[in-house]
């Protein structure tokens, strides 16, 4: 952290965003290579266990002051010099804990259990997403089976999904099988059988109807929850590669061109978002993404209304991991899953359609 001044404890009520009343008051101040939003700054400053969107809340709620005044606004510029002072909620409780919430349960045994996450559940516990995730749900499902493999906060998770990708996941339940399933993930199915595929609805029709894109990935500059794509020597450029076929197109063009199209997947690197800033990368992000296709929201306007209204309302990035294929680390045998489109992802083709 650059500048921290002074830090001090004290009781402060905080509107809940956050349910906490203990916080840690910290002065922040900005040298001469701050720039941007003050939220992105403060987000930088304040290290991993505060996400941007949690900082924005404690902006917006009042929890942050420049010379004895609150600040208020997220997107207020910060200039060298300024020093915030910023008071942030103590630390939860790392140790999720179990949670009565259903799961879609495809296949389950001694070793391993595989489920078909919905849109909307967060895979484990993290900054802003303490209770209802996958892990809580997990925990309450299998008992005592997950304490300690992978970590407290990661029991069991060998991969995941962001928040509102659907598809189809699998978790280990004892050290066994976190260490072989772990294996297979971080080998790519280069020499293991492990196998990825995702079905995604995006803007437009790639030019080639099946291409590889192999471009490097990392953290969006000012921003640590976004991934960019980097130059191969850039010092936070990881490898990322994604082979893609066109599987559909939908109101096609005579010129080649489409509306959209659904497009299937494979990974032979699994960074984070890796899909969508890829398809973005080409020129045709995923729909519903607004966080690397919000310049393509105008297109919905073009659309005859009743096609307009399901796009518009399509409330996520239109993609579904649809199949995976991995060894079971005990027996060898070679398990293969795949789960259909979620029904709002059958609607929204059904209307790209017509």
């Amino acid at each position: 952290m650059r500048s921290v001044l002074k830090i001090r404890r004290r009781r402060s009520v905080l509107s809940d965003p956050f349910k906490q009343a203990a916080g840690i008051r910290k002065v922040l101040t900005a040298d001469e290579t701050a720039e941007g939003r003050l939220d992105a700054w403060l987000t930088a400053q304040v290290g991993e266990d505060f996400s941007r969107s949690r900082i924005k809340a404690l902006i917006k709620d009042g929890q942050v002051s420049l010379r004895g005044e609150q600040v208020t606004d997220p997107q207020r510029k910060v200039r060298v010099g300024d020093s915030f002072e910023i008071t942030l909620p103590e630390p939860e409780d790392p140790t999720p804990k179990g949670e009565d919430i259903p799961l879609e349960i495809l296949h389950e045994d001694d070793d391993l259990i595989v489920i078909s996450k919905p849109a909307g559940l967060v895979v484990h516990p993290g900054s802003g997403n303490w209770t209802g995730t996958l892990v809580n749900a997990l925990i309450h499902h299998c008992g005592d089976t997950l304490s300690g493999i992978g970590g407290v906060r990661r029991p069991g998770i060998v991969h995941r999904l962001d928040k509102d990708t659907t598809g189809v996941m699998v978790v280990a339940k004892n050290d066994v099988a976190h260490r072989h399933l772990s294996l297979q993930f971080a080998d790519h199915g280069r020499t293991m059988p492990l196998e990825r595929a995702y079905r995604a609805v995006v803007w437009g029709r790639p030019r080639t109807l099946s291409g590889t894109i192999d471009a490097p990935l990392g953290r969006a500059t000012g921003d640590r929850t976004r991934r960019a794509v980097k130059r191969p020597d850039s010092q936070d450029a990881d490898a990322a590669i994604t082979h893609y076929e066109v599987i559909e197109r939908f109101q096609e063009n005579p010129d080649a061109t489409a509306l959209a199209s659904l497009v299937e997947c494979h990974l032979e690197t699994g960074r984070t978002h890796q899909i969508r800033v890829h398809m973005a990368h080409i020129g045709h992000p995923l729909v519903g993404d607004t966080v690397y296709g919000a310049g393509f929201r105008t297109k919905a306007n073009l659309l005859p209304e009743e096609i307009r209204k399901v796009v518009n309302g399509f409330g996520r990035q239109a993609l579904h991991a649809f199949m995976l294929q991995f060894e079971h680390p005990r027996t060898g045998e070679l398990m293969h899953f795949e789960v259909p489109l979620p029904d709002d992802m059958v609607k929204l083709v059904a209307a790209l359609r017509r």
